[in-house]
């Protein structure tokens, strides 16, 4: 069975969510992700949430393109979240047929983190929802140990650890703990390149993680190390923002470049993984 490949909304953020499914779908896409909530409070909020026109038209164009949402984003756990809150969020996301809820942990204080993270683990299980927490350098939920930590003591049995490639270098994360970790903790992963120099502060660490990133195998990640320590088969979704690219080619373009480029990166791995679906 050909490894499940999703477009993450980070790749295109330029397009609205049917038109991300419409690009996922054309470029040759199993998956999609899509943000429910901004990230920031500079993106644009596409009301994607509750019974409204954009959600019938994604859910239409998913119906139309034959693909599935594999993730919905982005679910931050701050000191005065209130977890109840996002009830509609996470209706919506099962409605559009997502399979794993991306969190964000940002409380500093990590004993009510956890605590919360397990509050919304348990909320989402209404739902047949899984809980992936995203550990980021800049965030509360620093590294890979201080998410293994968080995510062993919510001890859920839907919540697990996302490893994005990005924040896995930039942090400063370690194979061997990743390899260790309980292997149902690892749903699917986010798979993207840069540069081994990384910049010179926490400033344009963000900048880069958000506006600047390269496509598997044209950076120096060690992406073959990452992969073999990961549960093997697992989805990958592409989370690779480029700013300046896309100042010359369309989002369909970045698409299907991302994807080749993850494509000739598992044939490396294995001849059999290399074919397209």
């Amino acid at each position: 069975m050909p490894r499940q490949i999703s477009l993450a909304a980070l790749t295109v953020l330029e397009l609205t969510p049917p038109e991300m499914v419409g690009c996922a779908a054309a470029a040759g896409y199993s998956h999609v992700g899509l943000r429910l909530l901004p990230a920031t409070p500079e993106e644009v909020d596409h009301g994607l949430i509750g019974h409204t026109p954009m959600v019938r038209e994604t859910l239409a164009r998913l119906a139309d393109a034959g693909i599935a949402v594999l993730d919905a984003e982005i679910f931050r756990l701050r000191p005065e979240t209130r977890v109840k809150d996002y009830l509609s969020a996470m209706e919506t996301a099962a409605r559009l047929g997502a399979r794993y809820l991306l969190v964000a942990g940002n409380d500093p204080d990590e004993a009510r983190l956890t605590d919360r993270f397990g509050a919304f683990c348990d909320l989402a299980e209404r739902f047949g929802l899984a809980c992936v927490l995203e550990f980021m350098p800049w965030t509360d939920a620093r590294d890979l140990t201080q998410a293994a930590r968080i995510v062993g003591g919510a001890a859920r049995p839907n919540g697990g650890v996302l490893i994005d490639a990005f924040h896995f270098d930039r942090s400063g994360s370690r194979l061997e703990d990743l390899a260790a970790l309980p292997r149902p903790w690892l749903p699917y992963a986010q798979l993207c390149d840069v540069p081994a120099k990384r910049p010179a502060d926490m400033t344009g660490i963000i900048a880069e993680a958000r506006s600047e990133r390269l496509f598997p195998g044209e950076g120096e990640v060690d992406l073959e190390g990452l992969l073999r320590a990961l549960p093997p088969g697992i989805p990958l979704s592409l989370e690779v923002p480029t700013h300046r690219l896309a100042r010359t080619m369309g989002a369909l373009d970045r698409a299907r470049r991302g994807l080749a480029a993850t494509r000739s990166l598992l044939a490396e791995i294995d001849p059999h993984e290399g074919a397209a679906a």
